[in-house]
């Protein structure tokens, strides 16, 4: 994904303007699944039809930095059903992607990285996790949307109350 100038077409729309900004862009370079992990631990029992399951689900994001414009964003799915006090199933996914950032401006590339970068690769760890779910002999477990900027908020509340004040 990439911005653009606002989708102008023609000889010139690609062209940087004299004193225009170039565009910010995300590349993505490429995405993988870095770890799977589906556990059924009471099969065949777990299979058979009961009331519905509770579900507890917990998203995190971390970033490294390959280079100064290069970035692995792992993205981590963990999630576990449970029925009348016993685990159905459990999963833990880790799905990363290599993303390439151009003409981000410093003060931005962090927000970018916790929050753009995740966006698009939670479509993709949702279908892996709903095949996984599936595959283990439950119906396709739908993860709602995630809203990454509050995520991202909350991580930094929690850096801020973990760093100690100055003196």
């Amino acid at each position: 994904m990439s911005t653009t100038n606002g989708g102008q077409q023609g000889a010139g729309a690609n062209a940087p303007q004299a004193g225009a900004e170039q565009a910010s862009q995300i590349n993505v370079l490429a995405q993988y699944t870095k770890d799977l992990s589906f556990e059924n631990p009471n099969a065949p029992r777990s299979l058979q039809p009961q009331q519905q399951p509770a579900i507890n689900l917990q998203i995190n994001v971390n970033s490294k930095a390959l280079s100064d414009t290069d970035f692995e964003i792992e993205l981590t799915v963990e999630g576990k059903a449970e029925a009348a006090g016993t685990i159905l199933f459990t999963f833990e996914l880790v799905y990363a992607g290599i993303f390439r950032l151009a003409n981000v401006p410093k003060d931005a590339v962090q927000a970018v990285m916790m929050i753009e970068c995740p966006r698009l690769l939670f479509p993709y760890a949702r279908e892996i996790v709903s095949a996984a779910v599936r595959n283990g002999g439950f119906p396709p477990l739908m993860i709602d949307p995630v809203d990454f900027v509050s995520l991202y908020r909350q991580k930094m509340q929690q850096a801020q109350a973990a760093t100690p004040p100055a003196n």
